[in-house]
């Protein structure tokens, strides 16, 4: 198959077309390369490539700065999404879109279904909604909604992120502040990398699936068991709790957003458990961070 890939140098993005490259002909798509939020060049570019599947990895992801920049987010979220549904239907490409748990309001208390009832409370989360829906208008599209990205593909450049953040902070000899009251199901990249290019060599049904890791943490709770999985407990000492409703932030944010994953599973696609993810990506960032890894074994920066 070829596979597009736009917003490509992104977190998600590189580790989508990592995932792919081996099996599939790959084409990849800067912001600098494609503008997706200008529908005359994304219909000239795939006219030209004609792709079978175009994955979109693209997005305006400053929450807060979606507040004072609703045209911005609403370009990137929503209007780059319909031009992109309207170039996989013109050429019979699968479209797979990435949206996120912030859709929701963050009211629930059991982890939220593809079938619960949006609510979005930001600007952020409403241009996330809209792009679910046009994506959704493309014949055979796939909606997978993840939420706190970490990890990184072979290769690129250093981790992004929260949990990047941490960590590099506690490594640092910091004090990194975390949620006690805010809980997630945390997205490994290469779990929903996978799970992308096993949805789109499968047959199985186009829609809205919920692409995270399996079970839901607290952000504190993960901090801690990083730490754990670092084999430095005595760093857990060093977290500072905060409680949401003790923070000011520009936009609102879900404060229960875990999602389940059960739609995905069902489809033939497990999604790895949190912790399984976490020791993963620690292993495969000993090198980046320069620290002993969960398994014992030291990993160094050469030099």
């Amino acid at each position: 198959m070829r596979i597009v890939v736009v917003g490509a140098r992104g977190q998600l993005g590189t580790a989508v077309t990592h995932e792919c490259a081996p099996a599939h002909d790959m084409l990849a798509f800067s912001r600098q390369d494609l503008d997706v939020s200008d529908e005359r060049a994304v219909a000239e570019t795939m006219a030209r490539v004609k792709p079978d599947v175009i994955v979109n990895a693209a997005a305006f992801t400053d929450v807060d700065a979606s507040e004072d920049h609703p045209v911005d987010a609403l370009n990137g979220n929503a209007f780059a999404v319909r031009a992109l549904a309207r170039a996989a239907e013109a050429h019979g490409a699968a479209l797979v879109h990435y949206s996120t748990d912030f859709v929701f309001d963050g009211t629930g208390t059991h982890p939220y279904t593809e079938e619960d009832r949006p609510n979005p409370r930001s600007v952020y989360a409403a241009s996330k909604l809209l792009g679910e829906w046009f994506a959704l208008d493309a014949p055979r599209a796939y909606v997978l909604r993840v939420e706190s990205l970490f990890g990184r593909a072979p290769g690129a450049g250093p981790a992004k992120g929260s949990v990047a953040g941490i960590l590099n902070t506690l490594l640092g000899g910091g004090s990194p502040k975390v949620f006690e009251d805010r809980t997630v199901s945390p997205t490994y990249v290469i779990d929903a990398a996978r799970a992308t290019r096993q949805l789109v060599e499968s047959s199985a049904p186009p829609g809205l699936y919920h692409c995270v890791n399996s079970g839901h943490v607290t952000w504190l709770g993960f901090a801690q068991e990083l730490a754990r999985q670092l084999g430095r407990p005595e760093l857990i000492a060093r977290l500072i709790p905060v409680r949401m409703a003790d923070v000011t932030l520009r936009a609102a944010r879900p404060q229960y957003c875990a999602l389940s994953n059960e739609k995905l599973r069902s489809a033939g696609f497990e999604m790895p458990e949190w912790r399984d993810a976490l020791k993963r990506y620690l292993q495969s960032a000993g090198d980046e961070f320069g620290h002993e890894t969960a398994d014992g074994e030291a990993r160094r920066q050469p030099g």
